[in-house]
């Protein structure tokens, strides 16, 4: 099982392997408080796809098929996930992003259900 989580709530046994998936650390948020399992910043948005988006809603559509031509490039990342989530159960993919429907985290979900 894999959910998504954003690194400002508290960590919870529920969330199993925790893993950042944001290129930058969230802003204010300690290692020690933030529990955080693995950083897999690879995985994340090109600094030019993030800055570009911008978290401007009217870019998300675009924004979904930019990302997804990079994670073309990610397979062994992808697979690692999945590999991650095979061996711990659940895993819970951690962002900063405050919109929690539409940042890179939430279509990354989407395409390890593919």
């Amino acid at each position: 099982m894999i959910k998504i989580k954003r690194a400002y709530e508290k960590p919870s046994k529920n969330d199993g392997y925790r893993i950042l998936v944001d290129r930058l650390w969230p802003r204010g948020v300690t290692k020690n408080k933030a529990r955080i399992d693995l950083w897999l910043k690879e995985i994340s948005p090109s600094n030019e796809l993030r800055k570009w988006f911008s978290h401007d809603l009217e870019k998300w559509n675009e924004f979904k098929k930019r990302y997804h031509m990079e994670l073309k490039n990610e397979k062994e990342l992808l697979q690692k996930i999945k590999e991650i989530e095979k061996e711990n159960r659940i895993i819970t993919l951690v962002y900063a992003a405050k919109d929690d429907k539409h940042n890179n985290a939430v279509f990354l979900l989407e395409e390890l259900k593919k």
